[in-house]
């Protein structure tokens, strides 16, 4: 897959070229330094794929993108600023990654676009093929109707399942999202997500105070005002995921 590289700082360009070097299947087809550049070798080279800064002088990555004409390379944007993420997805971009780039954003990036090239569908319900487990330091983008938020997993402190669908909370904000808890659960990591009952996941680093609750159970009291119920066997279940 031929890839072009639009960053207006060069070491940015280098790094991102030492880095896409563990990936065999990209080859680097050409650099460039801002976006009357990168539309000159869109022509000459017809990459298919742009890994796109967002800040340059002139024309940023974002007004690039939105004038290029249909078929349009995937994009991954490479930024240092976390506040265009909302509107990147919103055109269509593969993934955001943030600088410096963490390599293991990067593998998931070209792992999205193997599926993509591949023609992988997205994961179904019911689907056995697993996901990659979400670390508590990446970012997620949650949207709900209008309203759309680049979220860090580590924020959010509580999932309520809602039938088929479930309530996030992070924040002041609670979305509700079309995913299913169990399927939450998935992408969700057991080091730092527990799921308390059928309805109900928290963040255990979220835990402000563990009380007795009825029949062997516990009451956990979670910061901002939320609590939740542990069954006698979650409550056991617990005391043994969490004891020395």
């Amino acid at each position: 897959m031929k890839a072009l590289l639009i960053d207006d700082e060069r070491l940015a360009r280098n790094e991102l070229r030492r880095l896409l070097s563990a990936f065999p299947e990209i080859e680097i087809v050409g650099e460039a330094a801002n976006a009357k550049q990168a539309r000159e070798q869109l022509v000459t080279l017809t990459p298919d794929l742009l890994f796109l800064d967002v800040q340059m002088p002139g024309e940023t990555g974002m007004e690039l993108l939105e004038s290029l004409e249909a078929p349009v390379p995937h994009v991954i944007f490479t930024t240092a600023y976390d506040e265009f993420a909302v509107k990147a997805f919103e055109l269509n971009a593969l993934d955001y990654l943030l600088k410096p780039v963490d390599p293991a954003r990067l593998t998931a990036a070209v792992s999205k676009l193997r599926d993509k090239a591949l023609g992988v569908a997205p994961e179904t319900p019911g689907s056995a093929a697993p996901r990659d487990r979400l670390a508590a330091e990446d970012k997620v983008f949650v949207r709900e109707g209008d309203r759309c938020w680049f979220v860090e997993v580590k924020s959010i402190r509580l999932l309520e399942s809602e039938g088929n669908y479930t309530r996030v909370h992070f924040d002041t904000a609670q979305p509700q999202l079309f995913r299913s808890l169990n399927a939450m659960e998935e992408r969700l990591d057991p080091k730092f997500f527990f799921r308390a009952n059928r309805r109900q996941i928290i963040n255990l680093a979220w835990i402000d105070k563990i009380e007795p609750w009825f029949s062997g159970g516990l009451l956990v009291h979670l910061k901002g005002g939320a609590k939740v119920e542990l069954s006698r066997r979650q409550a056991q279940e617990f005391r043994d995921k969490m004891s020395l």
